[in-house]
Formats: structure tokens, C-alpha cells, sequence
């Protein structure tokens, strides 16, 4: 295809919006960071200024639309091959919400979140909120996720012994061989991971380019994943330091743990309890002073049987310096943090409310008592407070907390207050599948664990895998149509400081490992087996993935191991070892120069995204800033693949150079600098199969 026909065929693409046959509804772009708005996070009082960009001398006015008030943006300055408009718009303390209307002779468009429309779709208006802001670190930062007990084991004279308790039918063990796949009831073996270990491989992270360590539950638990919350107000020494040993473990026969004195004394000791807050302390400091950041995992909405406040398993009833369990006593002060359905079956109750029925997992009742509310609240305020300091909370199932939606947005409310209060730059990030947007309404949570604007149309893009590796879908792979409409429709409900905050994860510990859904099996590892989960991946597909990882807007998470090759099923096969030793050192590589790609590029941090083109295997989009400009392709097919795609739209002019810094392929990736031609707005590239590219504008002096 030759430039003059690709240029026809835009014109009358946008001719059907009933504009003039040379408009050209492309360069139409707004959006809320501080590209265009400016400040991007302002406070209630302040006037913003907000712009729009639009082809040079191809339309006849723009306005701000907020409701039924319209207001002409006036005139700023042309630039190459755009105009620039602005307005200045005085903000109050609600929100403002906008969006565009353009017009040409007689005729007009609307522009809003997702582009260009005939009619207004007041869902995807733009939207400021006065006083709501995130944290600077987070925004674009790198996140590493680990499970500590699959990390690495720092510290053997913490680690669970065999039958050291009895757990959901049967004794808890330790695995001895590092290398050993997850049970498939693996909830009760342990590995034996610390915060010892994560200390010792802070030179590997760091070398890696890490920001933010994100860990999964670490406050005393009976689990190896720790979502069944014992004692929110200590670090497990486990995970910690065990510095008073004693007791026995259960006899083969004895079920009871009641008689687990071994682990009584290692969980309810205060000399053990306060070892292992004062290591997790010295932890905070040093990854700190590594410039590094630490997010915790809340869980919130339920908390485990063996809690003290239910005390199911009867570890507290007679410790000292233990008020009685709500379990074992109808007078303990805990009885309001339960909804018991029976009111008459004391001691020993066990008819309490459990998370979707699981007896194990005792739903925590706020709206019953005031005091359950308070203790929680002051939990989210003590972690992020000297001498913890950590630097946030990732809140677990949160939409699920509470049992109404009034009481769950409410409670959330509080609880951001109290968290920001005590540490300004704490994040909140909360675990969702769906819309989010009544949370993020600058009132409640930052961000969110981003599944529907990132892994979910990603995954579909490039695997036709569902997340757990449940289904495959021929139709969804390499459909750059769908990935355009969930991209866009699900990015909507984000106020720009929350998706730039937002988690991009490729895998986690809920979900089947990217690496493995490459392969197309369907099926779980119960099934399949553990060999097949590692059986014709296909690694060029997961360098693709990264690729985007690094360059979409987020703040890119990886699962610990990702970046070393490790492959799994979905829960628990996802939560195998790191493989220390045998690791792919090539991926390893690949994922350090990305994550170094990232940082060097103020646009891939912090800049807007404009979609190229979305076609059959094929992506590209543009990332920029005023002064920075990235454009990233993707060929997923099994072909070359020649393009010729207009750059105008992402901000590259006609006096730019495009320079490629690194090219993935069938068999690795290469960062040879080469030099692309830029025709009047227009770029000729051939991309090899199953690769991406990184173009990046080179201004001459």
C-alpha cells in the first residue's frame, strides 16, 4: 500500500462522521495528564488549564462541555502539525467532569475518553477531582511481587517443622527440596522463604531495576500464602525470627491443636512477636536506604479460624496476656467482630459467618461492632507509621469488606483517611475484577490490581488464553479490535493519577503464569500434570508481553520469577520456587534492559497513549510527552509483517528522527540502533513474527 492510498482511505474513514472529506478526526486528542491538564493533581481552589489538540487549520472551534454548560476554548499556538487550544477553568471541591465538542462549518464530533463520537456518552467524560493525588514514586514505578515462603529461605532455624500443627485435614510439613513443584493441596507445606531471604537478595533486585517490593500477607498466619490472618498486629516468625523455641509437635495420631505447643510457643510468644516486627523494621530501613519501596497485603474483609479473636483452634485460650476467643467464649470482647447464627451454642460456637461458606475464613462483621472498625483502622494506621514505615497497602478481595456497598465505600473512606494522615505518601491499591470506578472516585482507593485495562486484554492479545488457563479462544488471539474496545472502555473508569499508579501484572498468585499460557494448554495442573505447564511455551510471545508491560501506562509488576522462566498452572502450581541456580539468564537480561527502558523514557513513566492501529496480529501505539516521544509496534503472527502507519498522531513531526532501541525476535532481542524513515507523517516498518519494537524520536540539535 502506497502513502497516498493509505491517506485516502483515512479521509474517507472519517468522512462517515459526516465531517469535511479532509478532516482529520486522528489528530483529535485530550486527555487528563499533565500533557493537558495542567497541574495534573490540583487542589480544591485552584484553576486548572486544559487542552486540545487538533490537525493544524482543520477545524473551526472547540468547547469544554460540563453538563449542559459549554464554554469556547480559545486559541494557544500552532505547532508543526497541530493547534493547540486551552481554557482555564476554576475548580471547586467536587468533581469536574468534561468532555469535548469540535466543530467544522455547520457539522460536529464529540471527543472524550474514548476518542472521537457523533454522540455524548457521558460515561467516558473526563474527570478532575480537586485534592486527589497519588504518589509520585508509584507513578510508573517497577513492582516486584513475591510470596515469601517461594522467594528465598534466609534463615532455617525459622522454618515450619514437620507436624508442627494440624491444618484443613492434615499436618503441616516442610519441604526439604527447594526445587520440588506445589502439592496440589499445597497449602500446608512450606518451603521455608523469610524476610531474611528477601534481605539477602536485595543486591538481585535492585540490580534488576526494582522500585517497589510488594509482598503477600507476612502478619501471623497458619498458611503458607497467610490470606487466614491469626494476628494482624505481628510479622509470623516464620517469616521473622524465632528467639523462643520450645514445645512439641503433634503426635501422628493427635489432631489437636490444642496440644501444638511448639507452635503455641512460636506464634504467641511476645519475645518472638516482637523479634519479628523489629526484623521486618530493619528491613523497611534497608530497602529505603536502597531507595526502594514496600507495599503490604491487607486482608481485611476476613481473617483466618486460628485468629486470636475467633480462636477456633483453642492456641490462645490459655496463654497468658489472651482475652478468650469469641469461639471459645460468648463473653469475649471479640463476639461483635463474628455474626453467629446461633446464639445458644456456647462455649465453642461454631456457627459463625465464613467468606463465601469456607469455615476456615471467617467473614469480619464492622457493621456489628465498632470496635472490630477501629482495631482495623489503627492496623492500617500502624504499618505505615514509624518505625514501620511502610509505604502502602494492596487490599485484598475490598470490594467483598463489609455486607452492604453503602458500608464497604464508606468504611474504605475512613480507612484512606487514617492510612494518609499517618503517611502522606502511602498508596492504596486494591484487588478488583470489574469496574472499579465507584472506589476510584479520589475518596477511597488510589488504583487497583489492573485485570481489565491490562492483563486481561493483553493476555487475550497475545495467548487467546484466559487468565487461569481455563479456556482458549482462536477468536480472541490476535484480535486487535477486542483489545482496542477493553483497553479503552476499561481504562475510562481510571482518573489519570490512578492508572498511572496502576498494577500491570502479567502473572500473580491467583492466575496461571504468563510464560505457561503461551502454550495454549487448557486445564488446570490436577489434570494436566506439572510437565505440561513448561511444554512449548513460547518465549518470544512472553518477551511481546513485557514489551508492553514496560511501555503501557501502569506502574509494571512482576511476579517474582516471571523474569527467571518459571512456569506454572494456576493456584497453587502458579506459587512455585524461585529458581535459584537454574535460572534463564537471557530473560533475566531481557527484563532488566526493559525495566532500564522504562526508566530512561519520561514518556513510557508518565506520558499519554494514543493507539496507532489495532488490526488482525498487528498493534501499535504511541507514548508521549512534550518533550519525549516512543512509538511501540507488535507483529503476533507467524509472518512478517510490512506496515506503513502515520506518526503525526503520537506527536512526531516532520523534523524527527525515529530510532529503534530494541527489536524482540523468535530468538532473543537486540538493542542495534537503527534509523527509520519518517515521510510526511508516515513510517514504513517490517516487523519479524511474534516480535515488538521500540522506536524513539531523536531530536536534532
Amino acid at each position: 500500500m502506497n502513502w497516498e492510498k493509505l491517506e485516502l482511505l483515512n479521509e474517507i474513514q472519517y468522512y462517515i462522521l459526516g465531517m469535511r472529506p479532509n478532516f482529520q478526526a486522528n489528530a483529535l486528542f485530550s486527555d487528563e495528564t499533565e500533557n493537558y491538564v495542567t497541574p495534573m493533581e490540583p487542589e480544591p481552589g485552584d484553576t486548572v488549564t486544559i487542552r486540545f489538540r487538533a490537525k493544524r487549520d482543520n477545524i473551526d472551534a472547540v468547547y469544554l462541555c460540563c453538563g449542559e454548560e459549554s464554554r469556547l476554548m480559545e486559541f494557544e499556538r500552532d505547532e508543526d502539525y497541530f493547534d493547540y487550544f486551552k481554557i482555564d477553568v476554576p475548580l471547586g471541591t467536587k468533581p469536574f467532569r468534561y468532555y469535548f465538542q469540535v466543530r467544522v462549518g455547520r457539522l460536529k464530533c464529540y471527543y472524550d475518553k474514548r476518542g472521537v463520537s457523533k454522540e455524548v456518552r457521558p460515561e467516558y467524560s473526563f474527570m478532575i477531582v480537586p485534592g486527589f493525588s497519588t504518589p509520585d514514586w508509584a507513578k510508573g514505578a517497577v513492582m516486584y511481587q513475591i510470596l515469601v515462603d517461594r522467594f528465598y529461605n534466609g534463615d532455617k532455624t525459622n522454618d515450619v517443622e514437620d507436624r508442627e500443627y494440624f491444618y484443613i485435614g492434615d499436618m503441616v510439613n516442610r519441604v526439604t527440596d527447594w526445587d520440588k513443584c506445589p502439592a496440589f493441596m499445597g497449602v500446608r507445606e512450606f518451603y521455608g522463604g523469610d524476610i531474611q531471604g528477601i534481605m539477602d537478595k536485595l543486591d538481585y533486585l535492585q540490580e534488576l531495576g526494582i522500585d517497589v517490593i510488594y509482598l503477600n500477607p507476612i502478619f501471623v498466619s497458619p498458611s503458607n500464602h497467610k490470606y487466614d490472618i491469626q494476628d494482624y498486629d505481628y510479622i509470623d516468625p516464620h517469616y521473622g525470627k524465632i528467639v523462643a523455641d520450645g514445645g512439641e509437635a503433634l503426635a501422628d495420631w493427635d489432631h489437636d491443636n490444642a496440644h501444638a505447643t511448639k507452635y503455641i510457643k512460636r506464634v504467641t510468644d511476645p519475645a518472638n512477636l516482637e523479634a519479628s516486627n523489629e526484623l521486618f523494621a530493619g528491613f523497611v530501613e534497608e530497602v529505603h536506604r536502597r531507595g526502594m519501596k514496600v507495599i503490604l497485603d491487607g486482608v481485611f474483609n476476613h481473617c483466618g479460624s486460628f485468629n486470636k479473636w475467633l480462636d477456633r483452634e483453642r492456641i490462645y485460650e490459655n496463654q497468658p496476656g489472651y482475652e478468650k476467643g469469641a469461639y471459645v467464649s460468648a463473653d469475649s470482647p471479640y463476639r461483635s467482630f463474628f455474626k453467629f447464627s446461633d446464639e445458644s451454642a456456647w462455649p465453642y460456637n461454631p456457627n459463625y459467618d465464613g467468606w463465601w461458606g469456607h469455615d476456615t475464613l471467617p467473614k469480619l462483621a464492622y457493621e456489628y461492632s465498632d470496635k472490630l472498625h477501629d482495631y482495623i483502622i489503627n492496623i492500617g494506621r500502624k504499618w505505615v507509621s514509624p518505625p514501620y514505615n511502610v509505604d502502602g497497602w494492596r487490599l485484598d478481595v475490598a470490594a467483598d469488606l463489609g455486607f452492604s456497598n453503602e458500608y464497604n465505600h464508606q468504611f474504605w473512606r475512613e480507612f484512606r483517611e487514617a492510612v494518609k494522615e499517618a503517611n502522606p505518601n502511602a498508596i492504596i491499591l486494591a484487588e478488583h475484577y470489574g469496574d472499579a470506578r465507584s472506589w476510584l472516585q479520589g475518596d477511597q482507593w488510589d488504583t487497583v490490581m489492573n485485570y481489565d485495562a491490562f492483563m486481561e486484554p493483553l493476555t487475550w492479545f497475545f495467548t487467546g488464553m484466559e487468565k487461569h488457563s481455563d479456556d482458549f479462544r482462536p477468536d480472541m488471539l490476535g484480535n486487535g479490535l477486542h483489545f482496542e474496545w477493553a483497553m479503552g472502555h476499561y481504562s475510562a473508569s481510571f482518573l489519570a493519577p490512578s492508572l498511572q499508579v496502576a498494577m500491570n501484572e502479567l502473572s500473580n498468585h491467583d492466575h496461571s503464569r504468563f510464560l505457561t499460557r503461551t502454550n495454549h494448554r487448557v486445564g488446570r495442573v490436577a489434570q494436566l500434570g506439572y510437565d505440561a505447564a513448561s511444554q512449548d511455551v513460547n518465549k518470544a510471545v512472553m518477551r511481546e508481553a513485557v514489551v508492553m508491560q514496560m511501555t503501557w501506562p501502569g506502574a509494571p509488576t512482576i511476579y517474582y520469577g516471571d523474569e527467571a522462566g518459571v512456569c506454572g498452572f494456576t493456584d497453587p502450581d502458579n506459587r512455585r520456587t524461585y529458581p535459584w541456580g537454574h535460572e534463564d539468564h537471557q530473560m533475566i537480561e531481557f527484563h532488566r534492559i526493559m525495566i532500564r527502558i522504562h526508566k530512561a523514557c519520561p514518556a513510557l513513566m508518565r506520558g499519554s497513549v494514543k493507539l496507532v492501529e489495532a488490526s488482525e496480529n498487528f498493534l501499535c501505539y504511541g507514548r508521549f510527552t512534550a518533550e519525549d516521544r516512543v512509538m511501540v509496534f507488535f507483529n503476533n503472527s507467524y509472518e512478517t509483517m510490512e506496515k506503513i502507519v502515520r506518526v503525526h498522531d503520537v506527536g512526531v513531526t516532520s523534523r524527527d528522527r525515529l530510532i529503534q532501541i530494541l527489536e524482540t525476535n523468535a530468538d532473543g532481542f537486540s538493542e542495534e540502533r537503527r534509523v527509520y524513515e519518517n515521510r510526511g507523517g508516515y513510517l514504513r516498518i517490517a516487523i519479524a513474527p511474534t516480535s515488538a519494537v521500540i522506536l524513539r524520536v531523536l531530536k536534532e540539535n
